[in-house]
């Protein structure tokens, strides 16, 4: 354990510095004798430091933060001593949690603590595990310090953000209602599941009239139908190439896993089964479906440490892992980006793998900078090569949604904001047979 200059120390030695040059006969010592003495004195400071290794330093840390939320975390510093000690802290928090402060000073009176804190706003997902803590213990005089590296183990997640689930909560307690018929404003009798013949009346779709039921009972008779019950969806969750790209300053990995979350709230509030399978150009992570509470959870634990790798996606892969597992219908929903390099090269033609016996939905996030960039004036030729690149992107994803359709997939390609609700939407629609 090494001693540790101050930075009283280093004035001192400024003002005698100062004091020589200005008074060169006043002062009873040569420079190199002033010197010495402050060097003994602080030495002896130093040694009248308390020990570090006497002091009790504990940090507080939350379980989990979400991306780009807030969250506190404090340091605890017990003194043991009769002495009342100045203590200097350093935290090693990782630069991506853009903590506000890693440095503190604190005073702390004899047999007693002193707690400081700092604002974290994590700019990162993953696991964080801190340990070190620089203890500085100043001397009496403040000249020297002592100081050790304290092992203080520390364990905080930083999860993925999902500001839609206000919105995912509200249409899922919509939904409830709808479904318990409190305020439908649906048709009565639609759904895919069959529930019962009864009579029919003028609100009824006649393309629900049962006409062999009709003829034996001699009166118009319909077929009324319950939303389907107990329906298996598949998150398939690109963590490609593609999805590293920025769109409103984050990955689109990020809106991507929303809008999953939101589907995920909703859908097991709905008591449907949902799972997720993670991938690039292998699986990194598979939550078997369930429509317990605790799902969403689940999958948060399963994605929070996945990154975008900078690798082509293996859709064939993927849908093969999945098909393994589940042979019966499935809702399968492909979260990932309309290009033409991932359509063309590594979707489009895996798609006809699952589009026999499954139901597809392809989810993509559209940059709302390029639908404003298409629509601007120009005033500049910049502007002007500008507009025509995004005009030229937004066909491009059109041209792509529209081959994706035509094979009988649904393409969802909503804007930050409005994908994970028209997901939902998507998914609420195809549950209720529309």
């Amino acid at each position: 354990m090494l001693p540790a200059p101050t930075r009283r120390l280093a004035a001192a030695a400024a003002v005698l510095a100062v004091a020589r040059a200005v008074l060169p006969d006043g002062l009873p010592w040569g420079p190199w004798g002033l010197l010495a003495a402050l060097a003994a004195v602080a030495v002896l400071d130093g040694l009248a430091a308390v020990d570090p290794k006497r002091l009790d330093v504990g940090r507080e840390l939350p379980d989990q933060v979400p991306l780009g939320g807030e969250a506190t975390v404090a340091l605890v510093v017990r003194n043991p001593t009769s002495r009342r000690i100045s203590v200097g802290l350093a935290d090693e928090l990782a630069p991506s949690l853009r903590a506000a402060t890693r440095r503190w000073s604190a005073t702390v009176p004899a047999r007693s603590e002193a707690r400081v804190h700092t604002t974290i706003r994590p700019g990162r997902r993953g696991r964080f595990e801190p340990r070190v803590v620089t203890v500085r213990v100043a001397g009496p005089l403040g000249l020297l310090a002592r100081q050790r590296d304290a092992d203080v183990p520390g364990r905080l997640k930083v999860v993925p953000a999902f500001p839609s689930r206000a919105d995912a909560e509200l249409r899922l307690a919509r939904a409830r209602r709808l479904e318990l018929g409190v305020r439908s404003v649906r048709l009565p009798g639609t759904g895919t599941d069959f529930e019962q013949l009864r009579e029919y009346t003028p609100d009824d779709d006649p393309r629900r009239i049962d006409w062999a039921a009709t003829a034996r009972s001699a009166t118009p008779v319909v077929r009324t139908y319950r939303a389907e019950r107990n329906q298996t969806i598949i998150v398939l969750l690109d963590v490609g190439r593609t999805t590293a790209g920025r769109v409103a300053d984050v990955p689109r990995l990020e809106h991507l896993l929303d809008a999953a979350f939101a589907l995920i709230t909703v859908a097991t509030g709905l008591e449907d089964r949902v799972g997720v399978v993670a991938y690039d150009d292998e699986v990194r992570a598979s939550v078997a479906p369930s429509h317990r509470n605790d799902q969403l959870g689940k999958v948060v634990e399963a994605v929070y440490p996945l990154e975008p790798a900078l690798v082509e996606t293996d859709h064939r892969g993927a849908f093969t892992h999945t098909l393994t597992s589940h042979r019966r219908r499935t809702t399968l929903v492909i979260a990932t980006d309309l290009n033409e390099a991932t359509v063309a090269g590594t979707l489009e033609p895996a798609l006809p793998l699952v589009l026999r016996d499954h139901k597809v939905v392809v989810a993509a996030v559209a940059d709302p900078d390029v639908a404003a960039w298409a629509g601007a004036p120009v005033e500049q030729e910049q502007a002007a090569y500008r507009r025509a690149a995004s005009v030229s992107a937004l066909d491009e994803r059109r041209r792509l949604a529209a081959r994706l359709q035509a094979l009988g997939a649904t393409v969802v390609d909503e804007p930050p904001g409005r994908l994970a609700g028209a997901l939902v939407e998507t998914y609420l629609h195809a549950r209720w047979g529309g």
